[in-house]
């Protein structure tokens, strides 16, 4: 039997649940009507911001040309492509630099100066090693979302209480041990936040190489 109390917890969760919910589709609404707004009173340059309205009409556009779901389903491959690889290529490596020490110090400033390289920036590059297709497009997602994945990951595996770990050792555990029955669960929270980050980072690599008639 639940307690008065406890029930009232719950509704009041509820309660609380579906006003953020609202105040989220109402904030959603007003900014669009705003953005319409600045287009219609020339306040914003529409050739670089567009209009929901400009939105809508491609929109409409490409369903009556039948090329709406053929675009979709390409950035939707692009993104869970880039996305898996990009999250399992993370992991790995993380996994790989928190069992040899040695080589994290090694790489750890490469990394640092990889993350702080404006990757977008390096597209008309790719398209050249690349070329002009697919390949470059998923390439920029992995470049953007592996190092992110690998910088949280690895940091999350280093941040595990230590305590535990000295309490395995004392149980002679090895490292793959430790890493199976506390680094990994400990992190499931870490890898979820990653796995989140890694979705909108695979979104931003998605850029529509030259010559392509792609859309994202």
């Amino acid at each position: 039997m639940k307690s008065d109390g406890y029930k009232k917890f719950l509704s009041n969760q509820k309660k609380t649940k579906c006003l953020i919910l609202i105040t989220q589709l109402f904030t959603l609404i007003f900014l669009i009507l705003f953005w319409q707004f600045l287009a219609n009173h020339n306040l914003i340059n529409t050739f670089i911001t567009s209009s929901p309205k400009q939105v809508l009409k491609t929109i409409i556009n490409l369903y009556q040309s039948n090329n709406l779901f053929h675009h979709i389903w390409i950035t939707t491959y692009e993104t869970i492509i880039s996305f898996s690889l990009g999250t399992l290529i993370g992991i790995i490596i993380a996994i790989i630099l928190w069992y040899n020490e040695f080589l994290y110090k090694v790489i750890d400033p490469y990394l640092t100066i990889i993350n702080s390289l404006p990757k977008v920036s390096l597209g008309p590059i790719l398209i050249i090693w690349v070329g002009a297709n697919i390949k470059s497009i998923i390439v920029m997602a992995l470049l953007i979302s592996v190092i992110i994945t690998i910088i949280t990951v690895y940091n999350g595996f280093s941040s595990t209480d230590i305590n535990k770990i000295k309490l395995l050792k004392t149980f002679n555990a090895n490292k793959i041990q430790i890493l199976k029955y506390l680094i990994l669960p400990s992190n499931y929270p870490t890898i979820i936040s990653s796995l989140k980050i890694n979705i909108s980072m695979s979104l931003i690599g998605l850029l529509p190489p030259v010559g392509e008639n792609f859309i994202v």
